[in-house]
């Protein structure tokens, strides 16, 4: 059986299953070295609550993308998977994906206008709704690079909140 997320995560970071409880033991949030091994081997379903320790432990909030798109059931219908990608690439693809829709925008005032989708109007509607699509997997995507920049202490997390308004 391949290593689960977890287990690879762990040994990227290079800390043992004892290094991890002792660490969220001082988070007042303590986990057995046991439970960790059965999660890790994909013999016990790790609960939200766990993983958002874990992503702490490790600063890696990808994990917590990784669950609701893979493990949860709810989120496996509802919430797609986000790869990390550098900022670059994330604002080009929020700009093709805004150009594509400042086309569409006129063409869904028309579809929409009446409360309801023609026929003919289907082809062109699943068109802008997939871009709509498109954008929010680019906003998650830009999420997720914040809060791993915050992780990373890449960028102030004390001026950042204070400018968030948290």
């Amino acid at each position: 059986m391949a290593d689960t997320i977890y287990k690879e995560t762990r040994k990227k970071h290079d800390l043992t299953r004892d290094d991890v409880c002792d660490k969220a033991s001082l988070m007042d949030n303590p986990i057995q070295p046991e439970r960790l091994e059965r999660i890790e081997n994909g013999k016990f379903p790790i609960t939200p609550d766990e993983v958002m320790l874990l992503a702490e432990i490790y600063g890696e909030p990808t994990l917590c993308n990784h669950y609701c798109s893979k493990e949860c059931p709810i989120g496996e219908k509802y919430v797609p998977e986000v790869k990390v990608k550098d900022l670059a690439q994330i604002v080009l693809e929020m700009l093709s994906s805004l150009n594509s829709m400042k086309k569409s925008q006129e063409r869904l005032i028309e579809i929409t206008a009446d409360g309801m989708i023609d026929d003919d109007e289907i082809k062109d509607f699943v068109f802008i709704q997939k871009e709509l699509e498109r954008i929010s997997i680019t906003v998650e995507t830009l999420q997720l690079w914040v809060e791993q920049m915050l992780a990373d202490k890449k960028i102030n997390i004390e001026k950042y909140n204070q400018i968030k308004g948290e």
